[in-house]
């Protein structure tokens, strides 16, 4: 029976820190730079809130997600302006070379075997193509896996698996990791507790009373990302060689 991710996708109404919905916006902005005229496929695209913002410099945006609630409440968001498919990533159901960017955000640990997506995105690239994947990092100290996921990659094991399907691979770090003022080292520190006691709620709607008592007022989330609407500066390159743990977030850049 498939999974229904519902519980553990981030979702148009859900209530967010200031920096999670920062770092939404930042790795949609961060692959706007590549959609410019281009076709493009979200794979694991949720409730598709960056669909219509990516479909700003495209030329064609494609949605997909295996959990069939998700991609209803986006189909019913976005009416005819975005294709939508119910799909499972380790067998896309496109033509081979059909899209210029495949992006995967958030979800490559949630996949039994992502050795067979990185294969099949390979498939429905073009000539030039490019694979974006986002993954928060495994070797934050303050790390908390996902009830869901299967397994998560290192910098250095997601460079491999890439290079091994055929990719040539630049990787980025985003959002630093690094606590700098008084208030940031004590939520460090306590988060740091709470993960290694296993105290942080399973689900989106569990952590979000955990996260106003830290981080104050949450702000819902949108059905669809604007532009501007928080300030982005680009991820800083990071070794591929070499375990991350300055960064909360990786970003990978996978050329054909």
């Amino acid at each position: 029976m498939p999974v229904d991710y519902t519980t553990v996708t981030e979702v148009p109404g859900d209530k967010a820190t200031q920096e999670q919905l920062t770092r939404v916006f930042h790795r949609y902005r961060f692959a706007m730079d590549f959609c410019d005229d281009r076709d493009v496929l979200e794979v694991a695209c949720g409730a598709g809130q960056a669909l219509g913002y990516l479909a700003r410099k495209a030329r064609r945006v494609v949605g997909g997600d295996c959990t069939e609630k998700l991609v209803a409440s986006a189909k019913q968001y976005y009416k005819d302006r975005v294709e939508l498919y119910l799909l499972d990533a380790h067998k896309l159901p496109f033509r081979d070379r059909s899209f210029d960017v495949v992006i995967l955000f958030e979800a490559i640990y949630y996949l039994r075997r992502p050795d067979e997506f990185v294969i099949e995105a390979h498939r429905v690239l073009r000539e030039d193509g490019v694979l974006l994947i986002t993954t928060v990092n495994k070797d934050w100290p303050e790390f908390n896996p996902s009830p869901f996921s299967t397994r998560y990659l290192s910098v250095p094991e997601l460079q491999q698996l890439l290079v091994n399907n055929g990719y040539s691979t630049k990787f980025y770090g985003g959002f630093s990791a690094i606590p700098r003022t008084t208030k940031e080292k004590i939520i460090s520190g306590i988060r740091k507790i709470a993960v290694k006691s296993h105290f942080i709620p399973k689900t989106m709607r569990g952590k979000e009373l955990l996260k106003k008592v830290f981080y104050g007022k949450l702000v819902p989330l949108k059905a669809e990302i604007e532009e501007g609407e928080y300030e982005y500066i680009p991820p800083e390159p990071v070794s591929s060689d070499t375990v991350n743990s300055e960064y909360k977030v990786i970003y990978s850049v996978a050329c054909t």
